[in-house]
């Protein structure tokens, strides 16, 4: 079994178990599949975000929505930063009411989303999606007990190099909106790591048994 534990398609191959990111259209939790929802921090509005964050505590409870988010802090964006605190808060106490783990997006901001995790009491595993940054930062945010997710970056070495700094234990592997397959993402994360390709598909459904349930092996 191949785990996408981040994309913005739905599964269309047998044997991958693709978690497919709603920010908007929420209901679409209805058809075949499983998601992740929350409020994506370069789309917020002071003045819609109460009304949208319902429509995710609405539809959060569903039994194929794995996870909350993805939601977080994105100093890049145009959003304000108060702004986005605020949301991402509503999001892990949200997450943790619900006993749901939690899709972090974050951009110059670990301290503050580590900060804000600790100020909120969060008790659910999260993941970190689309790590691209140092083995410094890895292995803080790690130490922490948090998952982090890699993507299309491990195609360049340095990035590579990086996540196999992550414990195997602590690691997932994502699509997200790029063109490349899970599968040739479990390929190179094998070579990188330097185990067979069916060790580490062993390892991430253990990481996602710990993460999601064991009932994730099932659905």
């Amino acid at each position: 079994m191949y785990i996408n534990v981040h994309s913005h398609q739905a599964a269309t191959v047998a044997g991958i178990l693709s978690i497919q990111n709603l920010y908007k259209n929420f209901p679409s939790v209805l058809t075949n599949g499983y998601f992740s929802i929350g409020l994506h921090p370069w789309f917020l509005k002071e003045e819609t975000w109460v009304d949208e964050f319902n429509e995710v505590k609405n539809w959060g409870n569903a039994k194929n929505v794995l996870a909350i988010g993805e939601a977080g802090l994105d100093k890049v964006c145009e959003t304000d930063m108060g702004l986005q605190k605020k949301i991402f808060a509503a999001h892990i106490q949200w997450a943790n009411k619900i006993r749901k783990p939690l899709i972090v997006h974050c951009v110059r901001a670990h301290a503050e989303v580590l900060q804000l995790l600790q100020q909120h009491n969060n008790k659910m595993p999260v993941i970190f999606h689309g790590f691209n940054k140092s083995k410094e930062l890895a292995l803080q945010l790690t130490a922490h007990g948090y998952y982090l997710s890699f993507g299309k970056a491990i195609e360049k070495s340095a990035m590579a190099e990086v996540m196999t700094a992550v414990p195997k234990e602590q690691l997932f592997l994502e699509t997200d909106r790029s063109d490349i397959s899970i599968q040739q993402l479990y390929t190179l994360a094998a070579s990188a790591f330097q185990i067979q390709e069916d060790s580490l598909s062993l390892q991430l459904q253990t990481n996602a048994v710990a993460v999601f349930g064991a009932a994730i092996l099932q659905l």
